[in-house]
């Protein structure tokens, strides 16, 4: 995790440097992508850089490089590590430019790889399940863009530190509609029945949602893309959380209020053992379930 790739160079990282008129640094102007490895398996890379370039021509961001390059010059940087359960991060912003608002004309793009420590939760909380707490939405309309503009999620994020709480899921004042979490997808469970809300662009479709989808569908559990309130979250069965580092993460309290009968569910439990499956840990089931 010593080297970096930044725009057509793999250095290490304590020599990587960009520019204090790069874009991304000042005007948040860019877009990432985090994929997890496991055991030196990238997990869901395709659809990752999928998500990455449409993210890119949302933005209007100049291509610098195919896909097939990313993805090798990923499979590049993870073979020079030497530790290989990470978290490849990604991130390409519009470039190096005086400052103005307006894009400018003849930038070129900076584009970096690098290796982070995997946001990994011990099994004991996925056994027990997590704490979360409730955030006004306050993001912009187009949260389906995987941008850097990422200050709400941030203050979301310490506002569910402050209390004690694993993640905070943006509520609107207005209507009680539940969108997702600061870094995750929210889920509930009732009647045997995964909601989601739906998948349009006021909400990021998470890879890992896409593969909930796809074991809800593997294993006979229907799943519903629709909105949903506050007061239903509450009064759910079970919930659930999906992401990238969360991973299929039961809840079992939302704000003062306990989610059932304060366990983990067992369609959550069905989800996580067919998801620890598909990320090479079938082995490490029995721990992370009672």
């Amino acid at each position: 995790m010593n080297y970096v790739f930044l725009n057509g160079k793999f250095i290490p990282k304590n020599e990587a440097k960009i520019s204090v008129e790069d874009r991304g640094f000042l005007f948040g102007d860019g877009i990432y992508e985090v994929i997890r490895a496991y055991k030196g398996n990238l997990f869901r890379l395709d659809d990752h850089i999928e998500r990455l370039f449409q993210s890119a021509e949302a933005i209007k961001l100049p291509v610098v490089y195919s896909a097939d390059e990313i993805k090798e010059n990923v499979f590049k940087l993870l073979e020079m590590s030497d530790q290989k359960d990470v978290e490849v991060y990604i991130e390409w912003t519009r470039g190096v430019a005086p400052r103005e608002h307006s894009f400018p004309e003849d930038a070129t793009p900076t584009f970096l790889i690098m290796l982070l420590e995997p946001h990994s939760s011990p099994p004991e909380r996925y056994r027990k399940g997590v704490k979360v707490v409730s955030f006004p939405e306050i993001r912009w309309k187009y949260p389906y863009i995987k941008t850097v503009n990422l200050l709400p999620n941030v203050l979301a994020k310490q506002h569910a530190r402050e209390n004690d709480a694993f993640e905070a899921i943006f509520v609107h004042q207005d209507t009680g509609i539940v969108t997702e979490g600061s870094s995750s997808n929210i889920l509930m469970v009732k009647r045997g029945k995964v909601y989601c809300h739906e998948t349009d662009e006021s909400i990021l479709f998470g890879i890992t949602l896409k593969v909930v989808m796809e074991i809800c569908e593997k294993t006979g559990i229907e799943y519903i893309g629709e909105k949903f309130t506050y007061d239903k979250l509450i009064e759910a069965d079970e919930v659930f959380l999906s992401g990238t580092g969360a991973e299929i993460m039961p809840v079992v309290q939302v704000d003062e209020h306990t989610i059932s009968d304060g366990k983990p569910g067992e369609v959550t439990k069905k989800i996580l053992a067919e998801f620890l499956k598909m990320t090479w840990r079938e082995d490490k089931i029995s721990e992370y379930m009672e």
